[in-house]
């Protein structure tokens, strides 16, 4: 992409609108980038196998050790190894079915057009990357917690937020829709209609979702405090995953 284009898909971004990238031809209803197809399926037999086959003791077991747990690092607890692998490991942990399925529908919408961006290595960093920023936030807030957070939410969040940063122009001709044009500037992604309605309407969902969300005390539960802090790093860290030749189609 040379610079002339780069500057029209600029001012398209800021305008609201999508520069043309369809053919017309049809997209396969299932074309998932092979990472996001292994991570979700993952995600799907892990909680099968806590919902299904662990007893209440086991279930136990698996949210203290692969759980986040604030108290862990702040309380009279010693440090193991779960200390160190816990804040990406309660990326892959899900508190019910429903919760389940929401994060893979937004997995597969968001994180397979990245994928096939960025590739399958920078695709995984940013899903830890993603969780990490999530759960330091999340720890920010509530360093004391002794609630188990779990879920992708913090990874997928992250998607979420670079999708911004592309003013979520997809290329639908490609065999693998990723996508498409250069990581625009903060300052036009902000006069960008979509943008903003999409900023606004995600934000207000994660308030009515912390605000009205049916938790269980002392279990395992989502925060959305812990989605803003995926979202801040895939909206302003989504340039340090770019392959070097990303930007230039």
């Amino acid at each position: 992409m040379d610079r002339e284009e780069e500057d029209r898909a600029n001012r398209a971004a800021a305008h609201g609108t999508m520069p043309n990238h369809s053919d017309g031809g049809r997209e396969p209803v299932f074309n998932l980038a092979p990472v996001v197809t292994g991570l979700g399926l993952l995600c799907i037999a892990i909680y099968a196998v806590e919902a299904l086959w662990l007893n209440f003791d086991q279930q136990i077991w698996l949210m203290v050790r692969f759980a986040f747990l604030p108290f862990r690092y702040t309380g009279p607890v010693a440090l193991d190894v779960y200390a160190f692998t816990s804040p990406v490991t309660y990326s892959f942990l899900h508190g019910s079915w429903g919760h389940l399925l929401v994060n893979m529908v937004w997995l597969a919408a968001f994180g397979s057009p990245l994928a096939n961006r960025i590739g399958t290595i920078r695709f995984l960093s940013f899903w830890v990357a993603g969780a990490l920023a999530a759960v330091a936030l999340h720890f920010v807030l509530y360093p004391s917690s002794m609630v188990p957070l779990v879920g992708a939410s913090g990874s997928i969040s992250a998607m979420m937020g670079a999708a911004a940063r592309f003013a979520f122009r997809v290329d639908r001709r490609a065999s693998k829709p990723a996508f498409t044009g250069p990581v625009l500037p903060v300052s036009v992604v902000l006069r960008s209609r979509m943008v903003l309605v999409f900023l606004g309407v995600w934000m207000i969902a994660n308030l009515v979702t912390g605000v009205f969300s049916d938790t269980v005390a002392n279990g395992p539960q989502i925060a959305w405090e812990a989605h803003v802090g995926g979202f801040l790093l895939g909206f302003f860290g989504i340039r340090a995953f770019e392959p070097g030749h990303a930007a230039r189609h």
